[in-house]
């Protein structure tokens, strides 16, 4: 069957007004939102509902087209961007954006794969509940994305990744069966949990079309500081201080480097310094608690105070606004941006032990100085959970040499990777590995694993159609 029959079959299951084949109308689904990967595809087909989902998911696999499902388009290692054929179609899921039940007596929301993060975390806030996960993407990410590559987020110290947010999905599988697995049950021990298949699986096993998320009840009582610290090995201090006194109240905990700061203040306008001393780290910690009236931001300035007396922090303001603590997230959700303008970003999404953080921080730099000289490392992270991403910004003028761009971003990535593994941590704690990561996956994982994770993929999507290329190529039959 011809490219053309496929789109018109296609069209004749969604209506021409939902596939989309003109260039101008699919090229914002052809490239990633960096410009980093791009690709080609017969169509773009945008179903209204799972129905629709499975309708087109068993069209291609009657015909043998691959089928490359995406969200927001918010990734960063191209998992959601078909290959160059032009073979392939991809399948938005933007329609699917229906909250569909909520229960605050059960502290559950069941909702559409197409609602962008934000609006499931408005829909829980109007039943005067929580949807912890928070995202620098949440008005543009879609919650099925986030739950394909797992996401973290800001608020995983407290509530965990996308895994632990989960009850229930609905799933259309690589032959057009759609699987209602939207269970709201907390506890439920009949077998296999299949569902945790697919949450991180990147949209190789199934299209998911529906989740039904946890919710938690709303903070009514919040303190936000913002803190200067000497070391990392400080921070760790201070951390463990604020945990054991605070405990499960800690919701966030994020490391920003001296070089990422300036970074930001330098490109994105409406920023400034939180404090006057410049040390070489700085810690943003939000505590939390449904109980209102809470004087936590007392209790927050007394155990600084004790870090101050210490020498593990330098200097700290406590936020006394919501303006203040405004302004404190901003510099925070600006590195993306901010550093996208300082240079070519050479970006990681490592995570080691807690507790060697430092190490790791001193011995990649130290690796990527060996690799390139003249490049710049920034550092920006979750230091709860042990997710640094170690930012390397090469000077522009790369571009114009006659330097392959791609091994030398390579090399760099090399020396990261190995640093982390060394101390026992992983390549990839919240980005995912999607067409960008999938050598280096297999060179971590090892061959036993690998073959389980081959394994699984065949006899799922045993024609291999299901957004190929991304994540783990099948085994060889």
């Amino acid at each position: 069957m011809s490219g053309m029959e496929v789109v018109e079959r296609a069209r004749a299951i969604l209506g021409p007004a939902h596939v989309l084949s003109d260039p101008t109308d699919t090229a914002p689904f052809l490239a990633d939102w960096r410009g980093r990967y791009r690709g080609a595809a017969l169509a773009v087909v945008r179903p209204a509902d799972a129905a629709q989902v499975a309708a087109i998911v068993r069209l291609c696999a009657e015909i043998g087209t691959p089928l490359v499902p995406q969200g927001g388009n918010t990734g960063v290692v191209g998992g959601a961007i078909p290959d160059a054929t032009g073979r392939s179609l991809v399948l938005s899921l933007s329609r699917l954006n229906r909250i569909r039940e909520t229960d605050p007596v059960g502290d559950s929301l069941t909702v559409e794969a197409g609602c962008t993060l934000a609006a499931v975390q408005a829909a829980a806030e109007a039943a005067d509940r929580l949807f912890p996960m928070s995202l620098g993407s949440e008005g543009s990410c879609q919650i099925g994305g986030t739950i394909a590559t797992n996401a973290g987020g800001t608020a995983v110290l407290r509530y965990g990744p996308m895994r632990d947010l989960v009850l229930g999905l609905e799933v259309v599988l690589p032959d057009g069966t759609l699987w209602n697995g939207l269970r709201a049950l907390r506890k439920d021990n009949t077998g296999y949990a299949l569902k945790h298949l697919f949450i991180g699986a990147e949209g190789t096993l199934g299209i998911v079309t529906a989740a039904t998320l946890k919710l938690f009840p709303r903070p009514r009582s919040v303190a936000t500081a913002f803190l200067a610290l000497p070391s990392l090995e400080a921070a760790l201090r201070v951390f463990a201080r604020l945990r054991g006194a605070l405990g499960d109240r800690v919701t966030t905990a994020e490391i920003l480097s001296e070089p990422q700061l300036a970074s930001v203040l330098a490109h994105v306008p409406g920023t400034g310094r939180p404090l006057a001393a410049v040390l070489p780290w700085y810690l943003l910690v939000e505590v939390t608690d449904p109980l209102a009236g809470l004087e936590l931001a007392e209790r927050l300035e007394d155990l600084l105070a004790e870090g101050l007396e210490d020498g593990s922090v330098a200097d700290a303001a406590v936020a006394r606004s919501q303006a203040q603590a405004a302004a404190m997230w901003k510099l925070r959700h600006s590195v993306s941006e901010a550093n996208r303008k300082s240079g070519i970003v050479v970006g990681h999404d490592t995570a080691v032990p807690v507790a060697r953080i430092p190490d790791f921080v001193a011995r990649a730099t130290a690796a990527v100085a060996a690799v390139r000289p003249d490049a710049r490392v920034v550092a920006v992270g979750h230091i709860g959970d042990g997710n640094i991403h170690l930012v390397v910004l090469l000077p522009e003028s790369l571009r114009a040499s006659a330097e392959p761009l791609d091994a030398v971003a390579q090399a760099i990535s090399a020396a990261v990777h190995r640093e982390a593994i060394a101390l026992g941590g992983t390549i990839s704690a919240e980005h995912g590995i999607g067409q960008g990561m999938r050598d280096a996956l297999a060179a971590f994982k090892g061959p036993a694993e690998m073959s389980l994770m081959q394994g699984i993929k065949r006899l799922f999507d045993p024609q291999g159609l299901m957004n190929p290329g991304k994540l783990v190529a099948p085994a060889p039959d």
